[in-house]
């Protein structure tokens, strides 16, 4: 054992013992609900910004006069939410779970109307970036403080119901901002988040009653780990920035993306150093990946992470590029994947509950994604709306089974002292893989059309239009089949849209896949129906790095 370790047992034994208390202190039903209420409406708002804006961006490029930035009005969102994310985590376990959480609500509060009044493209992805970061704030801190509140036995009902608000706000944003663009504006997709975040802050700030370490200021900062910090946000956008450009906005073979690529895994290695040689509180201690099981939680909640939101995202584009459906409709389109996927979380969380089984779990649901996404390589111009009703709703029953169950599985595996920590990294797994497919689905997407640009000048499409279509602008004109008056051109249109569309599912087949393999590396373990309260503070962080390194 070093001699910091010494030294932190000896500040440890000078700790007056406390006398013990009960497991979990008692809570009002109506407190209990308002808690609930709160966290959920936080994580909604969270969770309605990842696809709100999908319905909208053709006209918000449009409107902004610029067309060059549409891919980052999503992409700036996730970035900062996988970037920022554990970082949250951490400072809750230092000041407390309350303070961090009304501080992410009031961010997210206040940047929506940096969005809401933005006047050009840098405007709207700089907010946007704000946004992302409170939100990966809001993700982790609402898993982490329900963990912190209930049993192992009990929160697999609440991730459940965590799970149900996930998949319905990720559902009900494009239609929501289908409707806003087109009967209202834009800028309400950002304005509906404020009395939502109002609501959420004013009822932590009242009923509450997690534990409050009182942590000072100085201290807290000395205690953060800002190595740690500063080489995860650089090596998660840098990874991505590189993905996003090479064939895009630059070769791949291009210095530009050469240098993003290579320098963000050479950051990986600088986190993983300081994290196990430099971190006195590390952002994300490393022995979680001692155990397989966990590796493998981690890889599903990936894979997952990926799978769904690429449908989610791209799935309102294929209907308004595909199918000239309006923004509106093409939200109301997604409403069978939606409500799949919320029925499935509860029915799961009331099963893991129930059984205390996850592992099964598992296994179906990654099985019955492969299933679906291979079902979307079908669709077409041409596709039915019961086929694509039936294949949404497989889909969606198979990402559904799997918002929760590798929470469980991995908070299953660790102390209920680590459980912050453990469910910070699998947040942030989980945001880096959604990240990832806007980045390269989107990718996959351009390439797809532009590699059908030369069959659209053959069959007589004006330049007019293949000219908007190439170059990395193929999202921002889904709509442009209503200035195509010829038939042919028309369909062939459509027939180059499905076709770029058809990678992605290729891709997400490919990914859920990956994720069926992984489920079955997951152990079993029984989750307890007894809970004690974590306490936060530098103090209880003080005696759980001497338990580690003991």
């Amino acid at each position: 054992m070093n001699s910091s370790s010494q030294t932190e047992e000896h500040e440890l034994a000078r700790i007056p013992a406390e006398a013990p208390g009960p497991a979990q202190h008692a809570r009002s039903k109506i407190r209990i609900t308002a808690i609930m209420l709160a966290i959920y409406l936080s994580l909604f708002i969270a969770a309605l910004d990842q696809t709100v804006i999908a319905t909208a961006i053709p006209t918000i490029s449009t409107q902004l006069h610029s067309s060059s930035g549409q891919a980052w009005i999503g992409g700036a969102y996730q970035l900062a939410n996988a970037a920022a994310a554990p970082i949250w985590a951490k400072l809750s376990d230092i000041w407390g779970r309350k303070p961090i959480l009304l501080i992410a609500v009031g961010m997210f509060f206040a940047s929506s109307i940096l969005c809401a009044t933005a006047t050009s493209m840098k405007m709207l992805i700089a907010g946007r970036a704000i946004l992302g970061t409170s939100g990966g704030g809001l993700t982790q801190m609402t898993s982490i403080t329900i963990s912190d509140l209930f049993s192992m036995r009990l929160r697999s009902l609440h991730f459940g119901l965590l799970g149900l608000v996930w998949s319905v706000a990720g559902g009900l944003g494009p239609i929501l901002g289908g409707a806003f663009t087109e009967f209202l504006s834009w800028r309400w997709t950002f304005w509906i988040n404020l009395p939502i975040s109002g609501a959420a802050f004013v009822l932590l700030w009242g009923f509450l009653d997690v534990h409050n370490p009182r942590t000072r200021f100085v201290e807290g900062v000395k205690a953060i780990d800002w190595l740690g910090s500063l080489s995860l946000v650089a090596l998660v956008l840098m990874l991505l920035l590189g993905l996003d450009f090479g064939g895009a906005t630059f070769p791949w073979n291009s210095p530009t993306v050469i240098c993003l690529i290579v320098f963000g895994g050479l950051m990986t290695i600088f986190f993983i150093l300081s994290e196990k040689r430099l971190a006195r509180y590390p952002l994300m201690p490393l022995g979680i990946f001692r155990e397989k099981s966990n590796v493998a939680s981690l890889a599903l909640c990936f894979m997952h992470g990926f799978v769904a939101l690429a449908g989610e995202f791209y799935l309102p584009l294929f209907f308004q590029s595909v199918k000239h459906a309006s923004p509106f409709h093409s939200g109301l389109l997604t409403l069978p994947i939606t409500l799949a996927e919320g029925i499935l979380a509860v029915f799961t969380g009331i099963l893991m509950h129930r059984f205390g089984r996850y592992r099964e779990v598992m296994w179906v649901g990654t099985a019955i994604m492969v299933l679906g996404n291979g079902l979307y390589i079908k669709m077409a111009a041409a596709s039915s709306l019961a086929e694509l009703v039936i294949f949404q709703i497989v889909a969606g029953i198979g990402a559904g089974m799997l918002f929760d169950s590798p929470v469980i599985a991995i908070q299953a595996m660790v102390s209920q002292q680590d459980t912050a920590a453990a469910t910070s990294t699998l947040w942030l797994i989980r945001n880096i893989g959604s990240s990832v497919a806007v980045v390269v689905a989107g990718v996959v997407f351009q390439n797809g059309v532009d590699d059908r640009v030369h069959g659209l000048v053959n069959a007589g499409v004006p330049t007019t239009v293949t000219d908007k279509l190439a170059g990395g602008e193929a999202a921002a004109h889904a709509s442009i089949l209503g200035t195509i008056s010829d038939p042919s051109q028309r369909a062939a249109v459509q027939h180059a849209f499905a076709g770029a569309f058809r990678n992605i599912w290729i891709l997400t087949t490919c990914v859920a896949s990956v994720a069926m393999a992984a489920s079955t590396f997951i152990a079993k373990k029984r989750l307890s129906t007894e809970h004690v309260e974590t306490k936060t503070g530098l103090e209880e962080m003080k005696v759980s790095r001497v338990n580690t390194t003991a």
